[in-house]
């Protein structure tokens, strides 16, 4: 199967503010632009991430700018008015979900706490962010880590959610629970890893009205780039590999994940 040449493409998960990108972004857009993309969503950690990615959307068309409060963050909350905050920064134009957020059990907490009381801050500051994404009817980007069962537990306490379950690497059984409540899955370079047999059963076979690529650059760069800094452009490896797995041409699952990605996110 011959990939074509003009396709285009949504990154639905770059981390633009990062320090890691900041240095040389103009040349990273341009090179993402070069590649056949036509959005990209920067996605936010923190607030300070929040405000870089409405500079960023503002002096570039190519981005869509997110917010939100990422779980290895939430220690780092200081302000009790961050929740006002956030909820302006959110109703600022163009803005495309409220993102990233959910429950990570992976790493250790970040301020010294008990896992238990570590996994609750998680998990109030999950909540009142899916409130604030119902308030502003806004969709949201969900990060989980070892916390499946209980990111699923906190969706299903907000039905009216509409999220995506970002670089999702769970098995078919979690997937199809995350499909039954009527979400989507995100897909990142990891799909092209050797390793990866699970994740590309999942990629191979959910419906193509429900899936996403992206990179989560500057992480997670796909095979032939592993291991090196990641940035949007290479978004159409993970593309390609999903266009394999599928037996489709490249240009079905660039038109199918834009779709999706124009429509989840009202770009």
């Amino acid at each position: 199967m011959e990939a074509e040449n003009n396709v285009s493409l949504v990154d639905t998960h770059a981390h633009l503010a990062s320090s890691k990108l900041r240095p040389d972004l103009d040349a990273i857009l341009e090179r993402s632009q070069g590649a056949g993309l036509s959005r990209i969503v920067s996605i936010a950690c923190d607030l300070e991430d929040s405000k870089t990615n409405l500079e960023l959307a503002g002096a570039n068309p190519l981005v869509s700018p997110t917010v939100g409060i990422h779980p290895l963050y939430v220690h780092e909350i200081e302000s009790p008015g961050w929740e006002s905050e956030l909820r302006e920064l959110a109703s600022s134009p163009g803005v495309a979900a409220i993102a990233e957020i959910g429950l990570d059990y992976f790493h250790p907490p970040g301020d010294g706490s008990s896992d238990a009381d570590w996994r609750k801050l998680q998990r109030e500051i999950f909540e009142r962010q899916l409130e604030i994404s119902i308030d502003l009817d806004l969709p949201v980007v969900v990060h989980q880590r070892e916390s499946a069962e209980d990111v699923t537990a906190v969706l299903r306490q907000f039905p009216e959610t509409r999220a995506v379950l970002h670089c999702f690497t769970g098995t078919m059984a979690e997937a199809e629970t995350a499909l039954d409540l009527g979400h989507y899955l995100s897909f990142t370079g990891i799909l092209t890893f050797n390793n990866a047999s699970q994740v590309q059963e999942v990629a191979a076979n959910a419906p193509l009205d429900r899936i996403m690529v992206e990179t989560d650059c500057p992480y997670l760069a796909p095979v032939p780039f592993r291991g090196k800094r990641c940035e949007p452009a290479y978004v159409r490896h993970t593309a390609e590999k999903l266009a394999l797995l599928r037996g489709l041409d490249l240009a079905e699952i660039a038109r199918a994940t834009s779709e999706n990605a124009s429509r989840f996110f009202a770009l």
